[in-house]
């Protein structure tokens, strides 16, 4: 299964220690499987040594770990891995000091779209569409179906997370124009109640 991640961007793309580390937790965390057996020996070298955080690393990478975990991560689920994106945001606002700014979503996710540069070396999302109450955002990672479509719902997961932090209230998250089935690239379109506003917007659709 690993060797079907095929890359659908040409060009060598990394990603942030600071994301990376993520997963290597998560495969350090299960001692019960044999990762020997399921990762490449570049990957397993990676997973062994100490991640640096303002390094960067292979997307390839990330991209076989990621489905090395869901293979081998009983219940890991797409609604599994939205709420574990979710709760990834605490952890990534602790190490991001200056990201949330209290109260007040919209400055939040301007800052995340901000942080881009700082987490890819490639335009792995964008925030199209940000009012208070609604946003867009655009991903296109350049994987394969099946860790695009997990690593999307990672992705929305974790931008509701970043709302909740920022005192957003009934956040509704949903995705559209799905890569995975021929879309150029995937919308995740959130809606929420912000408490300074009052307001909420609905009824939006991105095809």
């Amino acid at each position: 299964m690993l060797d079907c991640c095929e890359r659908r961007i040409p060009l060598a793309r990394h990603v942030r220690g600071s994301f990376f580390v993520e997963y290597v937790r998560m495969i350090r965390r299960r001692k019960d499987v044999d990762w020997m057996c399921t990762l490449r020996v570049e990957d397993l070298a990676l997973v062994q040594q100490r991640i640096a955080h303002e390094a960067w690393y292979p997307m390839a990478s990330f991209e076989r770990l990621g489905l090395a975990i869901l293979a081998n991560f009983g219940g890991a689920g797409l609604d599994a891995v939205r709420m574990w994106g979710h709760f990834s945001a605490q952890q990534f606002a602790r190490d991001h000091l200056t990201l949330i700014a209290a109260d007040d979503p919209v400055e939040t996710l301007m800052r995340l779209k901000v942080q881009r540069a700082t987490l890819f070396d490639f335009p792995a999302f964008d925030v199209p569409t940000l009012i208070d109450g609604h946003a867009v955002v655009t991903v296109n990672y350049g994987m394969a179906a099946t860790a695009e479509e997990a690593a999307c719902h990672q992705t929305i997961g974790f931008c509701e997370g970043i709302l909740t932090l920022a005192g957003a209230r009934e956040i509704k998250g949903a995705l559209g124009g799905l890569s995975w089935l021929g879309a150029s690239q995937t919308s995740l379109v959130l809606d929420w109640q912000s408490r300074s506003s009052g307001q909420h917007r609905v009824d939006v659709t991105v095809r």
